[in-house]
C-alpha cells in the first residue's frame, strides 16, 4: 500500500535530522508546529525584494551570504516588512547559514510572530543539499511489503512468497554463508528521488528473525554485527513458490520478468520450492547473474550470441562444400 507524505512539522524535522544539520534554534520555538509540506529547499531571493509571486511558501526557507548582504542594504522597518509577509504566507521556518546572526528586524518577527529561527555553521551550498537528502527522505513515496530483504554480495534481494513457503529458511542459510540481513518478514521500501527503492526494517524488529520450528533468533548475537544491514537498495526480486508437476520454469535465463515496486520495474525471478533443492545457492548464484549484469555482461545472452554465431559459422560450411567449381570437361561430355 502506497503512503503519501502531506507535511511533517518543523519539530520533527529538528529532532531527527538537528543534529546531522548542525542546527541551533535560535528564536520562535513555541512555532516549531508549524508543517513543512514540500520536499525541498528555498532561498527567497526574490521574495526579500517584496516579489511574492510564486514563491515557495510550503518549503523550509534558507537565508545564506547572498540574502543576509542584501538585507543590510533595506532599513529595519523594510526588514519588518518583507519577514512579516514571509511569516503571512504561513512558512514553515528560517534557516540562517555560515553562523549567521539573525537581524533585529528578523529577532522581532520571530518572537512576535511565533516564526522558528534556526542557525547552522554550514556553508549554504552544503546545507541545501544535505537538508534536501534529509527532506526528500520524509516525504519520498513509501509502501510496506511481506517480504524478506537481504544484501548478497552487494545486491539487494526482495524475497517474496506465501507464508510457510520458507522464506525465513532461505534467508538464514544466505546469512550463514556470510551474507546481511536487512529486514523479515515485513520490508519498509521508499522511493527516493524518483530513481531508486531503499528498504529497511522497523526498529522493532531490526535484526530479529521468526524460523518456524524454533521461534525468534537474534541475528547479530548469533552471526555478528556485519550480518545486518539498516537499508540496502532492491536490485531483484524472488519470489519463491511451490513446485507442482505441471509448473514450466525457465530453463535459458533470455526471457526477462520485472516487478512493480512504487512504479518502478525491478527484475523478477520465480523460483519452485521442492524438497532436494538447495534454495539458497540458487537464490546467491541469480544474486551473482544480476550483479554482472549490472556491469554488462548478461550470461544467457552472451551465450546465446555464440550459439547464433556459431550455427552461423557451421552454415556457411556446409554451404561452400555443396557448391560446385565450373568444370568445363563435365559440360563437354554433357554436349
Amino acid at each position: 500500500m502506497k503512503k503519501a507524505i502531506h507535511g511533517i512539522s518543523v519539530a520533527h524535522f529538528h529532532e531527527i535530522y538537528g543534529k546531522k544539520l548542525k542546527m541551533e534554534l535560535l528564536h520562535g520555538g513555541e512555532g516549531t508546529h508549524r508543517m513543512i509540506k514540500e520536499g525541498s529547499i528555498n532561498r527567497p531571493a526574490l521574495a526579500l525584494t517584496g516579489f511574492f509571486k510564486y514563491f515557495a511558501n510550503k518549503r523550509i526557507q534558507v537565508l545564506g551570504a547572498a540574502e543576509m548582504t542584501y538585507l543590510k542594504t533595506l532599513s529595519e522597518e523594510d526588514q519588518q516588512k518583507i519577514f512579516q509577509e514571509m511569516v503571512l504566507q504561513n512558512i514553515p521556518c528560517l534557516i540562517l547559514t555560515r553562523n549567521y546572526q539573525a537581524t533585529p528586524a528578523l529577532i522581532k518577527v520571530a518572537c512576535e510572530m511565533k516564526l522558528p529561527v534556526f542557525r547552522t555553521p554550514m556553508i549554504t551550498m552544503n546545507f541545501v543539499n544535505l537538508a534536501t537528502l534529509c527532506i526528500d527522505n520524509e516525504f519520498a513515496p513509501s509502501t510496506t511489503v511481506h517480504a524478506t530483504t537481504l544484501d548478497i554480495k552487494g545486491i539487494g534481494v526482495l524475497l517474496m512468497g506465501s507464508s510457510g513457503v520458507g522464506k525465513s529458511e532461505c534467508a538464514l542459510a544466505l546469512i550463514e554463508r556470510g551474507h546481511s540481513l536487512v529486514a523479515d518478514d515485513l520490508t519498509d521500501i521508499k522511493l527516493l528521488d524518483e530513481r531508486e527503492l531503499m528498504a529497511t526494517s522497523r526498529e522493532l524488529n531490526r535484526g530479529w528473525m521468526e524460523c518456524r520450528g524454533i521461534g525468534i533468533i537474534n541475528i547479530a548475537e548469533m552471526f555478528g554485527v556485519r550480518s545486518i544491514r539498516l537499508e540496502k537498495r532492491i536490485d531483484m526480486v524472488v519470489s519463491l513458490q511451490e513446485w507442482t508437476p505441471d509448473v514450466v520454469e525457465e530453463r535459458t535465463g533470455l526471457e526477462e520478468n520485472t516487478f512493480e515496486i512504487l512504479g518502478k520495474d525491478v527484475p523478477h525471478i520465480e523460483l519452485y520450492v521442492r524438497p532436494g533443492r538447495d534454495v539458497a545457492r540458487i537464490v546467491e548464484v541469480a544474486s551473482l547473474t544480476q550483479a554482472l549484469k549490472k556491469i554488462g555482461h548478461d550470461p544467457a545472452k552472451d551465450f546465446n550470441d555464440q550459439l547464433i554465431a556459431h550455427m552461423a559459422k557451421a552454415s556457411k560450411k556446409k554451404t561452400t562444400r555443396e557448391v560446385k567449381p565450373f568444370d568445363m570437361d563435365e559440360r563437354r561430355s554433357s554436349l
